[in-house]
């Protein structure tokens, strides 16, 4: 059974300081040593989750595809955190520098989201989860 042990997903942005300064604030590091003019290397978790955040030019390098035109979307990313009040924080903050909110929260009980979209039209959903009370399927 194979198993990962560390992710990276890589998303074109027309400014990689500007992205990284997003991310910053929002309270994300950024690994240093693997970020440049061309690219930020935004960690969620430090240990296994980082997004490469890559000028448009260079991220066109790797791919034989066009990027997706603007206003379109290829990926929602959902990222989990470790209570409603850590949610709330990401999403308001993201807000507060020039993210724009995608769907209104919703509390499902044993789950929480909420969501935006970033400067450069990525999707980001934050949840958090407790799922000690997820309702069983029967």
């Amino acid at each position: 059974k194979m198993k990962a042990n560390q992710i990276y997903v890589n998303f074109p942005v027309k400014d990689v300081q500007k992205t990284k300064q997003f991310w910053t604030k929002l309270g994300f590091p950024v690994n240093e040593q693997f970020s440049d003019d061309k690219a930020a290397c935004v960690m969620i978790n430090e240990d296994s989750m980082y997004i490469m955040f890559l000028a448009e030019e260079y991220f066109r390098s790797f791919i034989d595809r066009p990027v997706a035109p603007a206003n379109t979307v290829q990926v929602l990313v959902s990222i989990g955190l470790n209570s409603t009040e850590e949610v709330d924080h990401v999403v308001n903050t993201a807000l507060e520098n020039g993210a724009y909110q995608h769907e209104e929260p919703e509390d499902f009980g044993w789950m929480y989201q909420n969501s935006f979209w970033d400067p450069d039209g990525h999707g980001w959903n934050i949840t958090f989860a407790d799922l000690s009370q997820m309702p069983s399927q029967q």
